[in-house]
């Protein structure tokens, strides 16, 4: 049972997307295809958590977002990152690590 887990998504997807925004401006299926690619295919972003996800992120100054066109002559809301987001970044980075670290603390020593 190798599928993949869309619940792991759950506390890390506003990480993931402000780390793919710190590469630069992206439409939303833009950044599901990144996230998507660079996890090969383990990790699927769906419409229904991205786009509330996107609109939280923008409320809280994180992101801006402006209209553009995309390589196939569609309209798309471009998202980019803030200077407020690049901060948040760094400290979702930090949670993160800090995670990581006493996950692999309790599975060494349990």
């Amino acid at each position: 049972m190798n599928k993949p887990k869309n619940d792991l998504l759950q506390g890390t997807l506003a990480l993931l997307v402000l780390k793919t925004l710190a590469r630069g401006p992206l439409h939303g299926y833009g950044i599901t295809l990144h996230i998507q690619m660079v996890s090969k295919d383990f990790l699927r972003v769906e419409e229904g958590s991205l786009y509330p996800a996107l609109h939280r992120m923008e409320q809280d100054g994180w992101i801006s977002a402006d209209w553009g066109t995309t390589e196939n002559n569609r309209r798309a809301r471009y998202y980019r990152l803030t200077s407020t987001g690049q901060k948040q970044l760094a400290e979702e980075e930090k949670n993160w690590e800090r995670l990581t670290q006493a996950v692999a603390q309790v599975l060494r020593f349990a």
